[in-house]
């Protein structure tokens, strides 16, 4: 499990828009108005600059073939039903072959397999591992595998369509009853389509994919796709048919091992806690057994279920959206504190090291954008505690270390923050970085230069200092803000990493105005952590200005009753780290 891994850095890329080079950005743009960015755009020098950069894995997004509004029947595959697709591109989550990668990504469409095996190699190659997405829980609509492996039955091939449930389905149903698309769904307003009519085929209806069992999703269902059947029978009571095993458990093991068999890494699972945990507990030994470094992430969105899916599921890695994603984005919006920061911790205790942390991703809302910060470099000291505060993994979306703003309003998804999933697009931020494939950064502006920097530095140090990968962790906020010794505002956050012999201190800074004072202490036991209490004195030197060395008495830093302690100021919206050495 995460043991077999150090502290990994994931660099998210959006696979269609990353070397997309076209800056047209019309909203609902076709694929020839807009462009796309291709898999052979993510070249060698990319990738070069991204493992400099501090990446250890690159998740390709949406590489496997979903439904679309573009046409690729000249190479022999079907043309989607745009009343069932959101976007011009599609929804990455909708996946219309599991076998297939998307043509759009292809220079040459036909061969985009070989293109696929290609870029994999090449991330190799340059000492980079690779993931992709794994879909379980739902399928677009018209989905139909024709890439399958020989002998590979296709979903729904034996279902009974006369029952709502039936273990051995791989779909659930409402017999008698035909599948309606949501009313008044425009799927590309102003613009005419072939398959544009209002009417979608299926019937009896299926399921859509967010648990909603009537043939009249609504508009803001996922009512582009179907739910898979893992043999939960939702309406009575969630029982659970498991004995035998259920066809859908099967078909979805040789998914994972064809993409396992084709050299993937390891698998970002969508909606992980929407398929039982029965299935993650038998499927994932099966995969690893293939390849004991692959590696699993659950996207799940709920803080119970979590030492489940890592206990019983098997999971590497869970993500920290709900505790410590919504906690830091709380204290930059001004709606919380740093006290909250250790509420995340102690509940995390003994899993922490299984928690991918971010500060965006493609569900979220970009840092620069107006929903969220407004100015990228608010993100600094949250973006510090993400990579520092502990040994599991961390995350970092295309163009968030250049402060993409994600402004237009692409198609779908509107003007909402996010860079769009969903139509064809440039990404400006980023495309200053890539500077027309040269990837060197030559249009980035001073400030964003120095954005970049930033998290190069703060990712290099996270994975490549020791302590910082592997090393045990002490709060030293909740300590020096107890009613005995008041040390800093609930602006600041303090804490250290440490091993047996030596120790970094950390502060981050929120306040984005003013400069913070901190006077700290350090309790004894936190100093025995890294056998240093029987120093007469601590030094603290700043790691990023060797020249400020701060010698305390352990005395003074141990004791509350003692006026002295550490003392020093921290600039606004920013943070210092220490290393810690002991004097006799």
């Amino acid at each position: 499990m995460a043991g077999k891994s150090d502290k990994i850095i994931v660099y998210q890329i959006m696979t269609r828009l990353f070397g997309n080079k076209a800056n047209t950005n019309k909203r609902y743009g076709t694929i020839e108005e807009n462009g796309v960015g291709k898999m052979a755009d993510i070249n060698a020098k990319a990738l070069k600059e991204l493992k400099k950069f501090g990446a250890t894995h690159i998740w390709y997004t949406g590489v496997l073939e979903h439904a679309t509004m573009s046409d690729y029947t000249s190479i022999g595959i079907a043309l989607d039903d745009v009343d069932v697709v959101k976007g011009r591109a599609g929804s990455p989550y909708a996946i219309k072959d599991y076998y297939d990668i998307s043509p759009d990504l292809a220079v040459n469409p036909k061969n985009r397999k070989k293109e696929f095996v290609a870029l994999v190699d090449r991330t190799h190659k340059e000492g980079l591992k690779v993931l992709i997405d794994f879909v379980p829980n739902h399928v677009a609509r018209g989905y139909s595998s024709d890439a399958a492996p020989e002998g590979v039955k296709g979903f729904g091939t034996d279902d009974d369509v006369s029952v709502a449930f039936k273990a051995s389905n791989n779909f659930y149903y409402i017999p008698g009853q035909p599948f309606q698309i949501p009313a008044g769904y425009d799927p590309l307003p102003g613009h005419e389509h072939p398959t544009k009519d209002q009417f979608y085929m299926e019937s009896p209806a299926k399921a859509t994919g967010n648990d909603v069992f009537s043939p009249t999703p609504s508009i803001n269902d996922w009512f582009e796709t179907i739910k898979l059947n893992y043999g939960v029978d939702y309406v009575n009571f969630r029982e659970r048919h498991f004995d035998p095993i259920p066809d859908t458990w099967n078909k979805m093991l040789e998914v994972l091992t064809y993409w396992t068999e084709q050299g993937v890494d390891g698998f970002r699972c969508d909606m992980a806690e929407m398929v039982p945990v029965e299935f993650w507990e038998w499927v994932i030994p099966k995969v690893q057994a293939i390849n004991p470094d692959i590696i699993f992430i659950a996207e799940i969105y709920n803080p119970n279920e979590y030492r489940n899916y890592i206990e019983k599921g098997h999971f590497d890695y869970l993500y920290d959206k709900v505790e410590l994603y919504d906690t830091l984005r709380h204290i930059i919006e001004g709606k919380a504190n740093t006290d909250h920061i250790t509420t995340v911790w102690q509940r995390q205790e003994g899993i922490a090291q299984h928690m991918l942390r971010f500060l965006e991703n493609h569900d979220e809302q970009r840092i620069a954008s107006p929903f969220f910060a407004g100015n990228a470099k608010y993100a600094i000291p949250a973006m510090v505690l993400t990579a520092t505060m502990h040994t599991g993994p961390v995350m970092v979306y295309f163009g968030q270390e250049v402060g993409e703003p994600a402004t237009g309003s692409e198609g779908f998804s509107g003007e909402d923050g996010r860079t769009t999933i969903f139509d064809y697009w440039g990404v400006p931020n980023h495309q200053a970085w890539m500077t027309g494939g040269k990837f060197d950064g030559g249009n980035l502006s001073a400030e964003e230069k120095e954005l970049r920097e930033f998290y190069q530095f703060i990712l290099s140090f996270s994975s490549k200092e020791p302590i910082i990968a592997s090393g045990g962790f002490y709060d030293l906020h909740y300590f020096n803000r107890s009613a005995e010794f008041t040390g800093h505002s609930n602006n600041v956050f303090t804490f250290l990493r440490h091993d047996e012999k030596s120790a970094f201190l950390i502060a981050v800074n929120f306040n984005k105005e003013g400069n913070e004072q901190v006077l700290l202490k350090i309790p004894a036991d936190a100093l025995t952590a890294f056998n240093m209490h029987q120093k007469k004195s601590i030094t603290f030197t700043n790691y990023l200005n060797k020249g400020e060395a701060l010698t305390v008495p352990s005395d003074d830093l141990t004791s509350k009753d003692s006026p002295n302690a550490l003392s020093f100021e921290i600039a606004p919206n920013s943070f210092k780290i220490y290393r810690l050495t002991g004097k006799n």
